[in-house]
């Protein structure tokens, strides 16, 4: 970096707040360094950094708590790393209004537990919550297991801050659940990957913390069961707040109580129920009668342990995991697609771990160590085709810099790529936020 750039960046926000050299080791991003990363502490610094960027052309890569920054094509340089730790505050909490608005740099955890002081909680569950950001979550749209029943940031989300790449503030939305009015910048940046704008605050919708929280574990003799089951529990009076199904390499590490750790052909259904004690009791006793037999019932630190090993399967189902490649297919043919997914890493003679959001066709494939780079880019390339071939979308979720050098990570655009570019020059008309990084090289 150009030691005048860094000056101006050091007077902004302080020497201690601006890292070069080998203190930036932490976050390089696919083997590129970037040239600075810096920690402005307010939504004014973080105009003032993007505006310095942007005289200079330097690229801007935001950086919330790390752990989606796996997701997205390398890029050509890493430029500027914007962290956003620094704004981690709780602005406004409406217990009665059921909102709360938050600084992008707050994780989940810490949000979940000032929330809880006050017995209401935000209804997302990504993984890794003691480091996910909210900026993150929404910037990637994760989520986690309640989706299911909760939805995703889409449904959630009421208002936003953006700051854009020339250092202009856009608000979104509004800190009311009613409000309406507007341009939808809030639909814009959700899943932007950081796109087209940095999201500096967000108001989020609440929900009362349930009086029982359980995970009822049920084993499966077969993985191809992981189809009936599911579509029979949907079709049912049961309200699930998730219905996860993880097949027997998923589950092997995890050591689920009351499964026993036990290796199984099939795997098994995870399904949450919440809410009142006399509403759960009923819904587990019907599902017991639904799948023929009772299963193990995880509450507290259990349940939240099987979430969190689920949540981290690439690191938990292989010592080595080669790649992790995240499908979109009908909920119906979750199931099927498991199975061929299996049968293909086989093909390749490679291990494969699955589990999937069933109840939104949402299936994460890990991908083991063995064989060779031909083998891997074989078997994720016959894995995006069987995802296709069925209406649905492929994504490398991660996978080493050798992989992505060889396989996509996004499918392409398609008709909506236009509309994309054009809001990107729009809002970014030079290109230096996250450039290249999200579908079709925008």
């Amino acid at each position: 970096m150009p030691a005048p750039l860094a000056q101006r960046l050091a007077e902004l926000l302080g020497p201690r707040y601006v890292l070069s050299g080998v203190e930036c080791s932490p976050y390089v991003l696919e083997g590129r360094t970037p040239e600075a990363v810096v920690f402005p502490g307010s939504r004014d610094e973080v105009a003032a950094v993007l505006g310095i960027a942007a005289e200079a052309s330097m690229p801007v890569i935001p950086w919330g708590g790390g752990t989606r920054m796996a997701v997205g094509a390398p890029p050509a340089r890493a430029g500027l790393v914007l962290g956003l730790s620094r704004m981690n505050r709780l602005l406004e909490h409406e217990p009665g209004d059921l909102t709360a608005t938050v600084e992008a740099g707050i994780t989940l955890a810490a949000l979940q537990a000032e929330l809880g002081k006050r017995g209401q909680w935000l209804s997302l569950d990504p993984a890794h919550a003691d480091r996910a950001t909210i900026g993150g979550i929404l910037a990637s749209n994760a989520a986690g297991p309640r989706r299911h029943l909760y939805g995703t940031a889409r449904d959630l989300l009421i208002g936003v801050g953006l700051v854009l790449a020339d250092g202009s503030f856009v608000k979104g939305g509004g800190k009311v659940v009613k409000n309406v009015a507007g341009y939808d910048v809030p639909k814009l940046a959700i899943g932007s990957f950081g796109t087209l704008g940095v999201i500096v605050d967000a108001t989020v919708k609440l929900r009362p913390v349930p009086d029982v929280d359980h995970l009822v574990v049920t084993p499966l003799d077969r993985l191809a069961d992981a189809g009936p089951l599911p579509r029979a529990i949907m079709a049912s009076d049961l309200i699930p707040s998730a219905l996860d199904v993880a097949d027997a390499a998923a589950l092997n590490p995890v050591r689920l109580a009351g499964v026993g750790g036990e290796r199984t052909d099939g795997g098994a259904l995870l399904i949450g129920f919440d809410g009142l004690a006399e509403q759960v009791q009923w819904q587990e006793a019907e599902l017991a009668r639904l799948v023929g037999r009772p299963g193990a019932v995880l509450d507290g630190s259990a349940r939240d342990d099987a979430w969190r090993a689920l949540g981290d399967l690439a690191r938990r189902a292989f010592a080595h995991a080669t790649a992790v490649m995240c499908w979109s297919v009908l909920p119906t043919q979750v199931a099927e697609a498991m199975v061929d997914g299996r049968a293909a890493a086989e093909r390749h003679k490679l291990g494969a771990a699955f589990a999937a959001h069933a109840g939104v066709g949402v299936v994460f494939a890990v991908l083991g160590e063995g064989g060779s780079a031909g083998d891997v880019t074989a078997t994720l390339d016959d894995w995006r085709r069987l995802v296709r071939e069925r209406g649905g979308h492929a994504a490398l979720e991660w996978a080493p810099l050798a992989v992505k050098e060889r396989v996509a990570v996004w499918d392409p655009p398609g008709p909506t790529h236009r509309i994309m570019q054009r809001l990107k020059a729009e809002l970014d008309p030079r290109g230096i936020l996250n450039p290249g990084r999200f579908v079709g090289g925008i």
